[in-house]
Formats: C-alpha cells, structure tokens, sequence
C-alpha cells in the first residue's frame, strides 16, 4: 500500500511516499530558511507564496525518487492542520486536486498526530512492532509543546489524550524570539545548540518557569484535569531582562551589523563577535529550557505510569535534549525513542505514516474538508 504524504503546515513544503505506514520510498523537502531567516521568524504570507511556486516540483521530486508513477500510489494523505492557515490550504488544495484528478482517496492528517508517528514508522523498522504502550509523546517544536498518552484500542486504532501543553511560547519558539534578541541566527534552536557548547549552562541563574495553571485555563477553556503545563515566557524574558541590566545592546548592534551581509552564517562566524558573558547566557538559557521539558514530562511519565517515552518535534533534534532525556530516562527505567534528525522536523513521510492505520480503517476526508490552523488531537 503506497500513500503519497503532503504537508504544508508551516514553512517547509514536503511530499513523501511510504509503503505499508513503514518503508520511507522517498522524503522530499524544500526548505524556507534562507526566506524568513532576515525576518527572524516566519512571514504567513511569505509562507505561503513559496508553498505554492514549491508544492508542484516537490511532489514530482518525491515520486520521482521513490521510482514510481503517480498513479501507482493507493491513497493521498496531507495535513489538515494545527498550523498556518494559508499554508495548510496551498497542501489541502493541490491533495485535492490530485486525489479528484486520480480517483484516489484522500485522509487528513493531524500535524502533531504526525511527529509521533515519526517515531513510531522508525521503531518498526528496527524492531519489527510498535514500542512498549501506553507511552507518553513529547511533541516539541517552534510552534508546539503538547505531552499525549499516546494508546491503541483493541480495534487497533491509535489513540492520543493530551495531559499538557504550553500555556505561551512553544520550547522552540523561545529559542527562535532569544536567538533574534541576541542577533543571532535563524532558526535560533541550530544555532544556539553549537554556540551553548562554548559556554557554562550553569553561570547565570535562570529563572522556574511559573505556570498559573488553574487561572490560565479557566481563562482560555482548557481542560481542567491537565497538570503538567509548560510555560517559556518568563525564560525568554528574563533573558531580556539580563541583556538590558548588564548592558549588552551595544554589542548585539555590532554583531548585527558585522554578520548583515553574511546571508547564510555558520556558528564559527558568530564566534569571533560573542564574549564569555554572551556565551555563558546563551548556555545558561538553553540548559534552563532543556531541564524545564525533561523534568516536568518525567514527572508526568512517573505520575501516569507509562512503558515508553516519546520525544519528536524540531526541538527533538538538539544533542543536549537528547542525551539529558536518554541518562535521566534510563536511571528510571524507562526507554525513551526519537526520529532520525531527518524525521525530527517537519516532513511529509510522518504524515503518510500517520495516514496508513486511516487507510486500513477506511477513515477518508470528504470533499469538503479544509484547513484547520488549531486542529487538536485526541
């Protein structure tokens, strides 16, 4: 069974083909880096644009690559959503499109329901079956940090129960909003990850982050019964706060300007601009977010009584995370799973993978679905 995955969520425009929710044929992704790094963060309606010159060659590159025709694959999947509306119709539009022209059917996938089955299509790859359930998924990114249950009923359909989220900025849109204060490259998370190792993750206190659950979620219509809330924005403020006691905006001005013309820079070219006290900040910061994930998700883990953790999303990618998440894991023996680097951002073989229990079950989108930007799961 081939399913040709679509996603357009953000700004990456991806397509894949996947055999049997397992074997990645191909994986094709064109990113928009080079686009918003100027802007430090992402423009909707840049976005969007380059979606659109970018869908068609990208799905012509990954049936190319998985060396079939397009009429070969059984079904379409794209993403329905959370993420940018704009974004999400140029996928949903062009799946449609394809899924009338070729009498194929078409399933709409949950973005996030996709990072954990990044996990999952990798595990069974390596392990011939799925990893030990009820397991809990981490899904940390730019713009998500949701913690699931994630199950399987007897029937065999995958299920999610949300027990937290982050009541402000997702982990990696911290990364993204410090990164920019500090003149720094974008995507922040690559880039303070090499510039963390220079510096001490312990020389400048940082502050708990202070999650006013209960006031916050009868504010916003959250459920109630959540209790494991991630809150970013006082990190990210209180970074703010330090570059303005201790003075730093003169040095951040010249590192700006030094690295303007420089349109794609390396962490070695920050280097020669960035003291110890800068570099400690940044160490100081990332240690600070790491340890607030790790710490409150194997609080959550132990609580629950999980078999197995789950940690997927763009920030899945940093080092730091990863070998933190495995040592504390495992000296309460628990295993932990991650994608591939290559599986951690986004890309559209997790949302074929999501797709192929759909399949099976017959669970197909109608004609009239559409974009979703805040689709939850579970």
């Amino acid at each position: 069974m081939l399913i040709l995955g679509i996603e357009s969520s953000c700004d990456e425009t991806a397509a894949a083909v996947v055999r049997d929710g397992e074997q990645v044929l191909s994986n094709a992704v064109s990113s928009q880096i080079a686009i918003h790094m100027p802007y430090g963060g992402v423009v909707p309606e840049l976005a969007s644009r380059e979606h659109l010159r970018a869908i068609v060659p990208v799905v012509r590159q990954a049936v190319g690559l998985a060396e079939i025709k397009l009429d070969e694959v059984d079904a379409l999947a794209v993403t329905q959503g959370p993420g940018l509306a704009g974004s999400l119709l140029v996928g949903i539009t062009y799946a449609k499109t394809l899924s009338f022209a070729l009498s194929k059917p078409l399933i709409a996938v949950n973005h996030l329901e996709g990072h954990i089955h990044a996990v999952l299509l990798e595990h069974r790859q390596s392990a011939n079956g799925d990893l030990p359930l009820p397991a809990l998924a981490l899904v940390v990114s730019g713009g998500h940090t949701h913690l699931y249950i994630v199950s399987r009923s007897k029937a065999g359909t995958w299920q999610y129960h949300g027990v937290g989220r982050t009541l402000d900025d997702a982990a990696g849109e911290a990364f993204d909003k410090v990164a920019k204060l500090l003149a720094l490259s974008y995507p922040g998370g690559p880039i303070i990850e090499a510039l963390a190792k220079h510096g001490n993750p312990r020389a400048i206190a940082m502050p708990r982050s202070q999650v006013k659950a209960q006031e916050k979620r009868k504010a916003q219509g959250w459920d109630q019964a959540q209790r494991y809330d991630f809150s970013f924005s006082g990190i990210k403020t209180a970074v703010l706060r330090f570059v303005e006691k201790n003075g730093m905006q003169a040095s951040i001005e010249k590192r700006r300007l030094a690295l303007a013309s420089t349109s794609s820079p390396r962490p070695e070219d920050f280097l020669p601009y960035l003291d110890q006290f800068t570099l400690d900040l940044v160490a100081s910061f990332q240690d600070a977010v790491i340890r607030d994930l790790v710490g409150k998700t194997l609080r959550a883990a132990e609580n629950l009584e999980v078999e197995s953790l789950i940690v997927s999303g763009g920030v899945a990618a940093n080092g730091s995370l990863r070998s933190d998440f495995i040592k504390r894991a495992e000296a309460e023996g628990l295993n932990v799973f991650f994608p591939s680097r290559v599986l951690s951002t986004d890309n559209a073989a997790m949302i074929a993978a999501a797709a192929y229990p759909k399949l099976l079950a017959h669970e197909f989108a109608t004609e009239h679905f559409s974009a979703q930007a805040s689709l939850a799961l579970g």
